[in-house]
């Protein structure tokens, strides 16, 4: 597990470069609660990219063999904190938008322009 990085995973850098290249300019890791992947601070707009396997995908998500107690415990656990985030993010004014792995390599440009038109509306 010490070789699982946190940061700068390659859906996360494909979004990014893909919301650079539309002239959508961010913050990466920005110090809020939760953390969130890239953040548009103007515009309270936090994102998050979370990765099928750490966070239970419903539908890429799989428990391993082994430890199957420990990990289901974990992601479980990943789930939780993650919603209270959402919650106390909301709750200051943010929103908080959360892409699965599998959506970002799939839907990029979907995404790409629903976030696009987010910040439209909020910078107003």
């Amino acid at each position: 597990m010490s070789r699982v990085t946190g940061k700068n995973t390659k859906p996360e850098v494909l979004l990014r470069k893909a919301l650079w290249s539309k002239g959508l300019r961010y913050r990466l890791h920005y110090k809020i609660i939760g953390k969130p992947d890239i953040v548009f601070v103007a515009a309270r707009v936090a994102v998050f990219v979370d990765g099928c396997f750490w966070y239970g995908c419903p539908e890429h998500g799989s428990i391993p063999k082994s430890r199957r107690e420990f990990w289901e415990k974990k992601i479980k656990k990943s789930i939780k904190r993650d919603q209270r985030v959402v919650n106390e993010l909301g709750a200051a004014g943010w929103l908080v938008l959360r892409y699965w792995e599998h959506a970002v390599t799939d839907d990029l440009d979907k995404i790409v322009e629903e976030l696009q038109a987010i910040l439209a509306k909020r910078k107003k």
